[in-house]
């Protein structure tokens, strides 16, 4: 890494690669997810709870393919463990990139945050973290349920606001 620069400002500067982009081809207003866990136990079994949602899966190996991903799609739901590629939760890559996001680019997106510091749906944590749900790995055979919840309370949330940007033209 270049000296002085974080890894989202390296991969920000990086030169434009067909290989980063995430899918070859999806259909019109499918929905994608974005994996990053590095336990295959807790990544197998949100995948498994996604696909059952219909969602279109991405997987990241690291924070850096994470924000190459990042860099040219914008998920519908991102799943994160707060120690993906990072020994510090505090550092940790790719919330540092979600919590930089526009609220426009942010408010299409549904984010979770897998920890073990908090409990599963706390809802001052997920503010505190910048996420729309926290999912303690404690509960974590019945992600099916609890992210179809969450899911299903962001899109109740923000239905409003989403049909008044396309009244208005800006969506």
């Amino acid at each position: 890494m270049d000296e002085g620069k974080s890894l989202l400002e390296e991969v920000e500067a990086g030169e434009y690669d067909s290989a980063d982009l995430p899918f070859d081809f999806i259909e019109e207003n499918a929905e994608t997810a974005l994996i990053c866990c590095t336990a295959p136990e807790v990544r197998e079994k949100v995948s498994a709870a996604l696909n059952n949602l219909g969602f279109h899966i991405s997987t990241a190996s690291n924070a850096r393919d994470a924000l190459k991903k990042m860099r040219f799609h914008v998920y519908n739901v991102v799943i994160l463990d707060e120690n993906f590629d990072t020994v510090n939760p505090e550092t940790n890559d790719v919330l540092a990139c979600l919590q930089g996001l526009s609220m426009a680019t942010r408010r299409r997106m549904f984010a979770a945050l897998i920890s073990d510091k908090y409990r599963t749906m706390d809802n001052m944590a997920a503010f505190y973290r910048s996420v729309n749900l926290v999912i303690n790995p404690k509960n974590i055979d019945n992600i099916g349920v609890i992210l179809k919840r969450g899911i299903n309370d962001h899109i109740a949330f923000y239905r409003v606001f989403h049909e008044m940007l396309k009244k208005t033209g800006r969506a």
